[in-house]
């Protein structure tokens, strides 16, 4: 089986549906369905942190991440999730930096919540559609005015970039990344496997 690398970011006061949500899609992910316990998934996922060490989420969580920026290898995929704690990270430019390397070399670049805004500060998204979490909207639209940032849309696709809304609304895009490669049925049943309602309307949910 030729597996999808894909690295989500981590870093401190990350939030951890963010970035837990997309990981338990594509962890969970099973091409054959019959054969769910005996396969593994066609992605591997890794947690990447700036540094070594312990990464506390928002809320407390203790995370220990598979790579630093500086060890981790080559992705097909990059997920970077929001959080209170991109507040910070947007001012760090070693961070901005590495995504906005990574995210030339990545088949697939995606943001969940405020985690556009990071891909917003290294440039990723200057011309492109683009949302984040609903209270940061007027956030995005003041800081990076080239960006045509999406109110109503839950996941917005716009050639290999896609954005989300908040926190939950990255298991919705880790869904559809799934569907790009393996197609819906594989999507629909990897949803279905987590109990989780997989739908075609697209539209913000508050």
């Amino acid at each position: 089986m030729n597996r999808k690398r894909v690295g989500i970011l981590v870093f401190p006061d990350v939030e951890v549906l963010d970035f837990c949500g997309p990981f338990e899609v594509f962890s969970v992910t099973r091409l054959n369905e019959e054969l769910r316990r005996e396969e593994s998934s066609p992605f591997e996922v890794l947690l990447v942190a700036e540094k070594s060490g312990t990464v506390v989420t928002t809320g407390g969580m203790k995370v220990t991440p598979d790579h630093t920026i500086d060890t981790c290898p080559p992705l097909d995929i990059l997920v970077v999730p929001g959080g209170w704690g991109t507040r910070a990270e947007i001012k760090n430019a070693r961070l901005v930096n590495w995504i906005g390397e990574r995210a030339k070399q990545v088949e697939t670049l995606t943001s969940v919540c405020t985690g556009s805004m990071l891909l917003g500060q290294a440039g990723l998204l200057d011309g492109r559609r683009a949302t984040t979490h609903w209270r940061a909207l007027p956030w995005m639209r003041e800081t990076f005015p080239t960006v045509t940032v999406e109110e109503k849309l839950h996941v917005v696709e716009d050639g290999n970039v896609l954005t989300s809304a908040g926190i939950s609304a990255g298991i919705d895009m880790a869904l559809r990344v799934v569907a790009r490669y393996h197609g819906e049925t594989v999507a629909r049943n990897t949803a279905r496997n987590m109990e989780y309602r997989y739908t075609d309307d697209n539209s913000r949910r508050v």
